[in-house]
């Protein structure tokens, strides 16, 4: 395809996808399913199929996503829920996979490769359709992050699991303990690489005068460090999650001033959005009806297959967390069960799988079906599905609440900022303490009506949607903080380890009595 055509094609796409913007608003539906439905005809439109491509798909759409999502996720909300995400992510998307292949071994008669393949491809679940509902319908902060944090890690996990198994394939043997000891290296080696790669750009961020020059310094960080992830041999995606977690909560958040912060996070919020509304427009324009409707037997063998398999593995699991963290209430895991929304990623390894696979166009298409069924009958439910949980609980106090705090954090930050203007010399006293005044009256106006919500008996709010889960949550991070200085003090040695362990202890049984926020 030239470059003439290319643009007429992307021009196409682009209008397309405004339409599908203006009406999946209009009809109250998911804006990634009505992309899918809008891509499934528009190869009508075209002059030449076009199709999606796995490479653009693992090394260009992926690490963009990743990163975007990695610089947005605070490091103290994922440390407050990891262990759920650990299992999840982990032990559960590889016992997911393993109970995918076997039942599609016996179910449609795979072969035992095959039936890894799908298994793997199967148990990814997507993490744009997630979140594109919890924009819109706002759920509890904890599950959010435990979704967004197993979607985060789920992505790796797929690829790390996929490559392993087209080794298999390939040389015809892996025995479970080099299985295991692969696993860790490329995990661990991931780690080690986005680690470094994204310490090693903090001080070049903090040297570089203009937002623009630092916002090419983040592209070229999101996609270096997976292809250096890649070329190393251990997992790309991996590095970029670090990578993009380091500079977020770092990188960002050393000496940066306000415009630089917001047009970063813009620009990244901007491009994970247009790489998102191609990925699934591509998906409707690559799905083959006619072929699905010849496989539709075993697709829809396949969604039950991954269903069962979700079923056996949030729920065990998430049960078993009270022992080890909070309890994860029952509807959550519902919410985690009837997500399981299959994407982009699920499809572009399918589109990877070895050329010499028996088979390989039918396990194509059986993987095009779910993702098709997935993100049109789980997408458009979804939303209902939270709805019909009573998940969302937006109360007129705890709205009341949030713009209050909208109203102190703002006020708080553009007094910072004046403060950097003053010391920089770029304005005068007189004018700085005009402003500030203005600003300072603003904040105390807010902080008097919030100390008298906060200060309500318990009877004169509703429920406990209001004081009580904002309470809640800001003890949560004074308990996460005090835990943070304990183990920075035995780590210098200021204090002794079983005097640290003690009190973590007492601060971790103070943890357990919070309410979920």
């Amino acid at each position: 395809m030239d470059v003439t055509e290319l643009v007429k094609v992307s021009i196409i796409l682009l209008l397309v996808a405004t339409g599908v913007a203006l009406l999946s608003r209009r009809l109250g539906i998911p804006y990634v399913t009505g992309l899918v439905l809008a891509g499934l005809p528009i190869t009508e439109l075209l002059s030449r199929r076009i199709g999606l491509s796995p490479t653009l798909v693992l090394d260009l759409f992926l690490p963009i996503l990743i990163f975007e999502a990695g610089i947005n996720t605070d490091v103290s909300r994922l440390r407050s829920t990891f262990k759920p995400i650990a299992l999840l992510a982990g032990p559960g998307a590889l016992l997911s996979s393993a109970i995918i292949a076997v039942l599609l071994k016996f179910g449609l008669g795979l072969s035992w490769i095959s039936a890894l393949f799908v298994g793997v491809m199967l148990a990814n679940t997507d993490t744009v359709s997630m979140i594109a509902v919890f924009k819109d319908i706002p759920v509890p902060s904890r599950l959010s992050t435990i979704v967004e944090g197993e979607t985060l890690f789920n992505d790796a996990a797929a690829l790390v699991s996929f490559n392993l198994i087209v080794q298999l394939y390939s040389t015809g043997s892996l025995t479970f303990i080099e299985g295991i000891q692969q696993l860790l290296f490329i995990s661990l080696g991931g780690c080690v690489v986005g680690l470094v790669l994204g310490y090693l750009s903090i001080p070049v961020f903090a040297r570089l005068d203009d937002a623009l020059s630092s916002l090419l310094l983040t592209v070229a960080v999101a996609l270096g460090t997976f292809q250096v992830g890649q070329f190393l041999g251990v997992s790309g995606p991996v590095a970029v999650v670090v990578a993009g977690l380091i500079f977020g909560n770092l990188g960002l958040s050393r000496n940066t001033s306000a415009s630089s912060r917001i047009t970063l996070l813009s620009f990244w919020e901007y491009a994970s959005f247009t790489v998102n509304t191609f990925i699934f427009l591509l998906i409707g324009v690559e799905i083959n009806l006619v072929t699905l409707w010849k496989t539709l037997p075993a697709i829809l063998l396949a969604v039950l297959a991954y269903q069962i398999a979700r079923v056996l593995t949030v729920y065990p699991l998430l049960a078993g967390v009270r022992w080890i963290d909070r309890p994860i209430p029952l509807r959550w895991q519902h919410l985690l069960f009837l997500g399981n929304i299959k994407g982009s990623l699920s499809m572009a390894l399918a589109l990877s799988l070895p050329a010499t696979l028996p088979g390989r166009e039918v396990l194509i298409a059986i993987v095009f079906g779910c993702v098709l069924v997935s993100l049109v009958g789980q997408g458009l439910s979804l939303p209902w599905v939270v709805k019909r949980l009573k998940l969302s609980k937006f109360s007129e106090v705890q709205q009341q609440v949030e713009e209050l705090q909208a109203q102190l954090i703002t006020g708080k930050a553009a007094q910072d900022e004046l403060d950097s203007l003053l010391k920089s010399g770029v304005l005068p006293k007189a004018v700085y303490e005009e402003m500030r005044s203005g600003y300072q009256v603003r904040i105390a106006g807010a902080e008097k009506i919030l100390r008298e919500l906060y200060n309500r008996r318990p009877d004169e709010v509703e429920g406990r949607s209001g004081k009580s889960s904002k309470l809640e949550a800001i003890r949560r991070r004074l308990l996460l903080a005090e835990k943070g200085a304990l183990n920075e003090a035995m780590r210098k040695r200021i204090l002794s380890e079983e005097i640290v362990r003690g009190r973590i202890q007492i601060l971790d049984e103070q943890l357990l009595k919070l309410e979920d926020d």
